[in-house]
């Protein structure tokens, strides 16, 4: 269909191919969108590559959250109760299914949190001032357990 001018109208055409299964951007072979300049006015940006510390906040709360299961069961071990009803009901059926429910729910939520890191919550949160957030917390509660460990529970 053309128009007086002689250009091709391609309105009515649909271009777009459709998604393959496995797309070359998401395993990393091809560099897609690094950051959000094309599209400065859109509310939620999404990108190929996260910046490092990003990836690295996402990986200190995992690895805390380890670090938070291990020191629950030595605290348990030393006659410690845990508080979290759900948890306690995971620890005393089984520590490695504990452990294993443990880790896979923050791994899960981290992803989420850095897949939309530029999301806001509440119309003013960015998600990833929630991941920070998350990484202080887990950071403190890692303290305090080791403050308990050390000074409050008496080892055997």
């Amino acid at each position: 269909m053309m128009n007086n001018i002689g250009v091709s109208d391609r309105r009515a055409l649909e271009r777009r191919s459709p998604i393959a299964l496995f797309c070359p951007y998401q395993l990393g072979i091809k560099n897609g969108r690094r950051s959000s300049v094309r599209r400065a006015g859109a509310d939620a940006v999404y990108v190929d590559n996260y910046a490092w510390h990003i990836g690295f906040c996402c990986l200190a709360i995992v690895l805390l959250s380890a670090t938070d299961a291990f020191l629950t069961l030595n605290i348990l071990a030393r006659g410690g109760v845990e508080l979290n009803e759900f948890m306690a009901v995971l620890i005393e059926g089984n520590t490695h299914k504990f452990v294993m429910f443990k880790m896979a729910l923050t791994s899960l939520a981290a992803i989420f949190l850095v897949i939309h890191h530029e999301s806001r919550i509440m119309a003013r949160l960015r998600c990833k001032y929630l991941l920070y957030t998350i990484l202080t917390g887990y950071l403190c509660l890692v303290g305090y357990e080791l403050a308990l460990l050390n000074f409050i529970i008496p080892s055997y």
